[in-house]
């Protein structure tokens, strides 16, 4: 069989087993710290650290890569926030390089039709878009904007936006008694288009209502557990 040449795009390397983790903590420590508050010593050392391979001959002294007793008092030195700090970013790469997705912070304002559609259509594919379509003075739309402000901190991973009717250049297809409406999204593919939706609520309604809707017609993924599993299993350890 010929040989055949293939272009690939280059793979970052991580390194596993346990010299690996060391050598990944020391890196992420030294670009952690503040670098211009360290002693010039302490930074050179951090420095040497942070590389898993061994220096060239011309270097002065050489630098031997087994742990030194010296080195081991300055991880010894890391407060436990540190550490968490690490395991976090650790966990939060191993979960987008298992394709669950990204993470998203509070709600998204659209102000165009155009970047309603790009958040559609550009989206990654595992992940559940929620748009509210709403107006101001509109009986209800103020409260689900507030409940939508609450499950995005509850649903990291779904991503939470809201555009004005006017501003989605389909005003006349929402119209005032339409409103609010909720649209539901995954993969470019319109899961729910619930016009009204606030007919299905009681007339004080909240975050927990809005939740146990869309459950209903599964449209939420499984809740993530909060920062203060992180600080249970912390304690367990």
């Amino acid at each position: 069989m010929s040989d055949r040449i293939v272009d690939e795009e280059p793979v970052a390397v991580t390194h596993t087993g346990p010299k690996g983790v060391i050598n990944d903590w020391r890196k992420f420590k030294l670009e952690s710290m503040d670098q211009e508050a360290l002693p010039p010593g302490k930074r050179e050392l951090l420095r040497q650290m942070s590389s898993p391979h061994k220096p060239r001959d011309s270097c002065v002294g050489g630098f031997n890569r087994k742990m030194s007793a010296q080195e081991y008092e300055l991880i010894k030195e890391d407060d436990e926030k540190s550490l968490r700090k690490y395991r976090k970013q650790c966990m939060q790469e191993m979960h987008e390089r298992l394709s669950f997705g990204p993470k998203f912070e509070g709600v998204y304002d659209l102000d165009s039709g155009e970047a309603f559609l790009e958040v559609i259509e550009k989206e990654h594919r595992l992940t559940v878009v929620v748009v509210h379509i709403y107006k101001d003075g509109v009986q209800g739309c103020e409260a689900l904007n507030s409940c939508m402000d609450c499950l995005a901190t509850e649903y990291p991973s779904v991503k939470f936006c809201r555009i004005t009717a006017i501003a989605t250049g389909a005003g006349e297809r929402f119209s005032d008694d339409v409103l609010p409406a909720l649209l539901v999204y995954k993969s470019g593919e319109l899961l729910g288009n619930f016009l009204a939706v606030t007919q299905h609520f009681s007339e004080e309604f909240f975050a927990t209502d809005v939740e146990a809707f869309l459950n209903e017609y599964g449209l939420l993924p499984e809740k993530e557990c909060g920062p203060g599993a992180e600080e249970d299993e912390a304690d367990v350890e």
